[in-house]
């Protein structure tokens, strides 16, 4: 179903960061690289202990960390990504972020396609929760941001491919359900130990 469908990324050669909340289905998830096309199955799932699946359903902050254990490597031309140094944002720092969900909400368009958006920090950022949103149209009117499909994407901070945290959810102008108003970010501040130390159990070292 396309509720599944999520962006994730390398870590390693056989582990993909993507969100808690896309892996909770007792199904068998396969990744897709995006350079070749050719599927995965996913070996194993990590999620973090303390992601609550009614607190996201309540739209209350959680870990929506999950990790993925690759049955086979990814192909070399993957390049796997490195864990940002552990910062506090503050309003106003930009970020950016890539996925390949759709561009309009609730449709197919442009699913599967790589985007990237550099989005700016507002409200009041925490170790819990991030939001960003467009600098150009302030949650005033739809904007750039993420959307279906870019829930566990990476949320990069600087020009570098270290990841800093996950996309969570995403919300139309105003509150509204959609996109291109806020996207909301699970930082991985508080869970970064976790994922280091799950890494090391699943036997797959982390980009340094």
């Amino acid at each position: 179903t396309r509720d599944d469908l999520c962006t994730g990324t390398a870590l390693s050669r056989d582990l993909v960061l993507t969100a808690a909340h896309c892996v909770i289905r007792k199904v068998n998830y396969t990744i897709k690289p995006h350079q070749t096309g050719v599927p995965i199955p996913v070996r194993a799932i990590a999620r973090h202990p303390r992601f609550d699946q009614a607190s996201y359903a309540a739209s209350r902050a959680t870990a929506d960390v999950a990790l993925l254990k690759l049955a086979s490597p990814l192909p070399d031309i993957v390049v796997p990504a490195a864990l940002a140094a552990p910062r506090r944002v503050t309003v106003g720092d930009t970020l950016t972020i890539a996925g390949f969900g759709v561009t309009v909400a609730g449709t197919a368009r442009g699913l599967g396609l790589p985007r990237m958006a550099t989005l700016t920090v507002t409200g009041t950022p925490g170790s819990l929760q991030i939001r960003l949103f467009d600098i150009a149209t302030k949650n005033q009117r739809i904007g750039l941001g993420g959307c279906t499909g870019d829930s566990g994407a990476p949320v990069f901070d600087g020009d570098g491919p270290l990841v800093i945290g996950v996309v969570s959810w995403s919300t139309a102008p105003g509150d509204e359900e959609g996109c291109g108003g806020l996207t909301g970010v699970t930082p991985l501040l508080l869970y970064r130990d976790w994922i280091v130390e799950t890494a090391r159990k699943f036997n797959s070292p982390l980009t340094p």
